[in-house]
């Protein structure tokens, strides 16, 4: 059987995605699925995609600063007229505005298995976590349009529930 280029192609790409994907376990102290009675460990999932992919994530952030509905920023924290340009578009005060930013958003996941997916540590002015709602790894002291009370997600359950809606 003869093989083209593009099917080479494609083949080592999938095959690429599989080696990349990384598979996250229970902590210490935390219960897994077995410690349930469960045999089966299938509920444990791998990290989400755009996690380990960079020009996945890269593209899902990029849409998510340019999405009308989204506007995911500031890109420079110190930006003075996006926190003005989200207060409006809420009909609130900038104060109130700066205080809805993603690391308290209910799709920011920092939790213990998600924090086992990021590639590291940020510099001090943040923390980075996964945001399930747009996809993309989130810096905490940043927001969007689409933000949601109730955060953030730091309970590995919750955050298998999230992933497990997730197109990816």
């Amino acid at each position: 059987m003869k093989i083209t280029t593009s099917q080479l192609r494609r083949i080592i790409k999938e095959e690429t995605k599989k080696v990349v994907r990384l598979r996250v376990l229970p902590q210490d102290g935390m219960k897994s699925t077995r410690d349930r009675g469960v045999v089966d460990d299938s509920a444990m999932m791998d990290c989400p995609l755009p996690t380990q992919d960079l020009k996945l994530n890269t593209k899902n952030r990029n849409f998510a600063i340019k999405a009308d509905y989204i506007e995911y920023g500031p890109l420079n924290l110190a930006d003075e007229e996006y926190w003005e340009h989200l207060a409006e578009h809420w009909g609130t005060s900038v104060e109130v505005a700066k205080q809805s930013r993603c690391g308290n958003c209910a799709a920011f996941d920092v939790s213990p298995r998600m924090d086992a997916c990021m590639p590291g540590r940020i510099q001090e002015d943040g923390e980075l976590g996964y945001c399930h709602m747009h996809q993309f790894k989130c810096h905490s002291m940043r927001s969007c349009y689409t933000w949601a009370a109730g955060g953030p997600i730091v309970d590995d359950e919750i955050s298998y529930g999230w992933q497990s809606r997730s197109t990816y």
